[in-house]
């Protein structure tokens, strides 16, 4: 009769930082552009866009360059976390995320469908933290020392 191995648990392996910036603003560019599209649906958006407008402001090219620029940082934030060195990774993260919190919480001001908006906002803010959150607690090695012994100064190698 042959007993049953007991199963053993998963090999829960490290998320490396840069990895885990890159799938936190993968998933903010998601959420950010699926607001944007699901927003279509709300009642009077589709006729206010074909009459050149969007929330109070003008449909014009100062318009959508501004929007493919707000768009754009994010997205580029996703191969940035994941080629910058990683000091000016860190700070990279810390400096965009908090600059985009004001940003995504403006697209909550003046929108009818508050619950819809929200919660969009709500979820994006939730991102930002934690990408402000593996940014500010990323990991530091030990500053490399050299050992010194008294009389012959730094010593290169352990002697047998």
């Amino acid at each position: 009769m042959r007993t049953r191995q007991p199963t053993t648990a998963l090999d829960d392996q490290p998320i490396p930082v840069r990895a885990k910036l890159a799938a936190a603003w993968t998933s903010f560019m998601f959420l950010y552009a699926y607001v944007d599209i699901l927003n279509f649906f709300t009642p009077g958006i589709i006729e206010d866009i074909l009459d050149g407008k969007v929330f109070t402001f003008d449909l014009s090219q100062t318009f959508s360059t501004t929007a493919l620029t707000l768009m754009a940082i994010p997205i580029f934030m996703v191969v940035l976390s994941m080629t910058l060195p990683a000091r000016a990774n860190r700070l990279t993260n810390l400096v965009v995320a908090a600059v985009y919190v004001p940003v995504t919480a403006f697209n909550v001001a003046g929108e009818i469908w508050l619950a819809f908006y929200g919660l969009g906002v709500v979820l994006e803010l939730i991102l930002l933290a934690l990408i402000v959150r593996y940014a500010w607690t990323w990991p530091r090695t030990a500053p490399a020392t050299m050992a010194t012994d008294p009389d012959h100064g730094y010593v290169r190698a352990q002697r047998r």
